[in-house]
C-alpha cells in the first residue's frame, strides 16, 4: 500500500467502509475511482481510508493482499484500518473521514463504480458554488437501469411501499413513488437541488462535514444519509449533478433480511423523530 502520509494536503480525500463486502466488487471500484481521479491531473496521490468492520482476521488478510496490489490503482494512498467493533455505516464513515485530509470528501461504497469523469463533474459543481455543501451523482445500475438515489422527504407510506408492498400494491401508488424518488429529474444538464442524498456516493466539503460533526452514530445502519443530507442542507445547497455518473451495484434493504428490516425501522422511527413524521 502507498504511504497515505504522502497525500497530505490534497484536495480530495475517500472513505470506503467495509462488512465482508465482495472483494472482486471492491477491487473494480478502486480501478474506477484511479481512472477519475486521474481525470483531475492533481500533483498527488489522494487518500483513501478503507475501513474493515467485519472483524474477521481471514476477511481482513484477503482485503490486505488486495490492497497490497497498489500498482493497480497509482493515484490512490490506500490506508486500510481494522476495527475491533462494528460501529455502523456512519461510525465507519466517521473513521475514514478522521484518518484523511482531503478539503473535499468523497464518501463511497464499496459497490460503487465511478464513471472516468464522475470527479471532475462533482468538483465543477462545487468550484462553481461556494454554497453547495453535497454533490450527490446520478446513478444506474450494472444493467444500465435508471436507480433513483436522489430523493424528496419521505412520508411513512412511501417508505413501507418501497419496503414491504407487493409489486401489484406498488404499481397503484406508482406517482407518489416517482414523486419521492424524484423521476422528473433529468438525466442530463444543469445541477438540480435536492433535498436527500445517498450515502453510497457524496462528494461533500470537509468544512461542511466538520461543521456537523459527521454522521450520527445512533444510526446503525439506513437513515444515516438522510439525517446528515438534512444537517448539511441547514448549513448550504444539496445538488443531483447529472454528469457525476456512477454505477451501483446494492440497495434494497428489505431483500436483505430481518436484521437489515429492523435496522431501517429503528432508522427511519429515530429519523422521523427528528425532523417530523409525515404520514402520506
Amino acid at each position: 500500500m502507498s504511504p497515505a502520509s504522502s497525500a497530505c494536503q490534497s484536495p480530495l480525500s475517500a472513505s470506503i467502509v467495509l462488512y465482508h463486502s465482495d472483494c472482486e466488487v471492491l477491487e473494480k471500484a478502486l480501478v474506477a475511482l484511479d481512472l477519475a481521479v486521474a481525470q483531475l491531473a492533481l500533483d498527488r496521490v489522494i487518500e483513501v481510508a478503507v475501513v474493515d468492520q467485519s472483524m474477521d482476521s481471514d476477511y481482513f488478510r484477503r482485503i490486505s493482499d488486495v490492497l497490497g496490489d497498489d500498482a493497480r490503482w497509482p493515484h490512490l494512498a490506500v490506508l486500510l484500518i481494522e476495527t475491533t467493533q462494528n460501529k455502523g455505516y456512519g461510525g465507519g464513515q466517521n473513521l475514514g473521514i478522521a484518518r484523511t485530509h482531503g478539503d473535499v470528501h468523497l464518501i463511497l461504497n464499496p459497490d460503487v463504480e465511478l464513471a472516468t469523469n464522475a470527479l471532475t463533474e462533482g468538483l465543477t459543481c462545487l468550484a462553481n458554488d461556494a454554497k453547495c455543501a453535497l454533490v450527490a451523482p446520478r446513478s444506474v445500475l450494472p444493467t444500465g437501469q435508471e436507480e433513483y438515489l436522489a430523493k424528496s422527504y419521505p412520508s411513512v407510506l412511501v417508505l413501507a411501499l418501497r419496503a414491504f408492498a407487493p409489486r401489484w400494491l406498488r404499481q397503484r401508488f406508482a406517482e407518489r413513488l416517482a414523486r419521492y424518488e424524484l423521476h422528473h429529474l433529468s438525466t442530463q444538464g444543469e445541477p438540480q437541488p435536492v433535498t436527500l442524498a445517498s450515502g453510497c456516493c457524496m462528494l461533500v466539503r470537509r468544512e461542511a462535514l466538520t461543521d456537523v460533526s459527521g454522521f450520527d452514530e445512533r444510526y446503525f445502519l439506513y437513515f444515516e444519509d438522510y439525517d446528515l443530507s438534512m444537517r448539511l442542507a441547514a448549513r448550504g445547497r444539496l445538488y443531483r449533478v447529472p454528469g457525476m455518473l456512477i454505477v451501483h451495484h446494492g440497495g434494497n434493504a428489505a431483500a436483505k433480511g430481518w436484521r437489515h428490516i429492523r435496522w431501517f425501522v429503528a432508522g427511519g422511527i429515530r429519523f422521523f423523530n427528528q425532523y417530523g413524521w409525515r404520514w402520506f
